[in-house]
């Protein structure tokens, strides 16, 4: 490992415009949000659980059918409140983005989905159970007279499509679906929900009148779906239009690696920050029909901007090819891997591979005092340095200091450094020194990234203090 920069002599923080003291105070307001609003996510299950039994519901646990019937009701709700909450924070909402982030609004949506199937295959199975012991038939027999009642046909089909939708999401089957080929899939929730709804209120009768359980569903769907319709389709065509991105140019800067520029109108006041993302819609005759989660990999200015893309996939590298000239959607900016995220005022940066992408942008966004950042760019190979003149250039005239890694990993040893640093004794705390009092930003591949963030968390440095951006989906 080789220091490429060094820093000039350190000056005191006050000199960035923004103290330790201001961070840490953004971090605990951000923080007692977003616990507050993850919770009240959670328990919108037991809300709606507890609004039946207050509407009446308490009173129907009066036989052993009813009983079992009951339990399938509130089953059915709580499945139900789930996979709207899911609808919630895959919808983009902003306040939601800039209080918990992209990152764990996805990973509390993804908590969520077996619980909610799990919850609505279990409603359907205590119905049965529950109208066949009120009946005295076996409930098999039920299937016929339940799929009789209005709208039954419709949830049944909700409910196949959902348990498509989950099944696709667990990781062994996700990794054999293109991003693209996934991501059409997934849209088959807002279906499923769609399925649903009329049945829910034809043969559920929550939105009786007068009743707490309306003001609660209305309010849920209302978010949910609103949600959907305001930050999935309406800002961003608003945005799009405003903004009037074009594709400017197309490069390819290393074999697989291709950088797309763009003019626009405006750009600046699209409000991103260092190291977020947009999802970005080329409408090109081969590509109009998916969308793709690309970091920026330089600041905006007024009329340009650049993305730094890796083939992975085909959709990926379709986007090479994209003609200049091409209109290009927009949606964002998105995620926590910024600037908004800083705890403390010093800098720990690691990245590795295209992971650099949005570490160049964040790096070139970020104010530090000279000598409070350090970063290290992590590659297997030479040909794998993207970026990285242009990351020592920012690093010098800030006054970071910039070291490279470079070469594999030693086999049969679990470390995300290169095989000559392992062999001599390379530890994070050498390179970083002040890492337990800095904030650390990580990036690159998954694999990669959960060595380097175990050997972090080892060190003893608080939660709040790492910051990663995974590329994987």
């Amino acid at each position: 490992m080789t220091t490429e920069v060094r820093p000039r002599p350190s000056r005191a923080l006050r000199h960035t415009g923004t103290t330790v003291a201001d961070y840490r105070r953004n971090f605990s307001r951000r923080a007692r949000l977003s616990d507050l609003l993850v919770m009240a996510l959670w328990t919108s299950g037991a809300t709606a659980a507890a609004l039946f039994l207050a509407s009446g519901g308490i009173d129907q646990f009066t036989s052993v059918a009813e009983t079992v019937t009951s339990i399938g009701i509130v089953a059915g709700l709580v499945g139900t409140d789930f996979i709207l909450v899911m609808l919630v924070l895959a919808a983009r909402i902003s306040i939601i983005d800039r209080t918990i982030g992209h990152d764990r609004a996805i990973a509390v949506h993804r908590s969520l989905g077996k619980p909610a199937l799990y919850l609505l295959l279990a409603h359907g199975l205590l119905l049965l159970v529950g109208y066949g012991l009120s009946s005295g038939i076996n409930p098999i027999a039920e299937i016929g007279p339940m799929l009789a009642l209005p709208d039954m046909p419709l949830a049944v089909i909700g409910l196949g499509l959902l348990i498509v939708v989950v099944v696709t999401s667990i990781m062994a089957v996700r990794r054999r679906f293109s991003y693209e080929g996934w991501h059409l899939v997934h849209v088959l929730s807002y279906v499923a929900v769609a399925f649903a709804l009329p049945h829910q209120l034809s043969v559920g009768g929550i939105l009786s009148e007068g009743s707490g359980q309306r003001v609660y569903w209305i309010a849920l769907y209302v978010l949910a779906l609103g949600g959907i319709v305001t930050f999935r389709f309406v800002e961003p065509l608003v945005s799009s239009l405003r903004h009037r991105v074009r594709v400017a140019a197309v490069t390819e800067i290393a074999p697989g690696v291709t950088t797309i520029q763009f003019d626009g109108h405006a750009l600046r006041g699209l409000g991103a920050s260092g190291g977020q993302f947009f999802i970005w819609r080329f409408w090109a005759p081969h590509t109009w029909w998916h969308s793709h989660p690309i970091s920026l990999s330089a600041m905006p200015t007024d009329n340009s901007a650049r993305v730094t893309i890796r083939d992975l996939g085909k959709g990926s590298a379709q986007l090479s090819t994209v003609p200049v000239g091409t209109r290009v959607s927009i949606e964002g900016p998105y995620g926590l891997f910024s600037t908004t995220a800083r705890t403390s005022g010093k800098l720990t940066i690691i990245a590795a591979g295209i992971g650099v992408t949005p570490v160049r942008a964040l790096l070139e966004h970020a104010t530090f005092a000279p000598g409070e950042a350090t970063i290290l760019l992590r590659a297997s190979t030479p040909e794998e340095t993207y970026h990285w003149d242009e990351i020592k250039a920012i690093a010098a005239a800030k006054g970071a200091t910039c070291l490279v890694m470079v070469g594999h990993r030693p086999r049969g040893i679990d470390t995300w450094m290169s095989e000559a640093d392992a062999a001599r004794g390379v530890t994070l705390t050498s390179a970083f020194p002040d890492i337990t009092d800095s904030d650390v930003y990580l990036c690159g591949p998954s694999t990669w990234l959960d060595l380097v963030e175990a050997d972090v968390r080892a060190t003893g440095i608080r939660p709040h203090q790492i910051h990663t951006e995974r590329f994987d989906w």
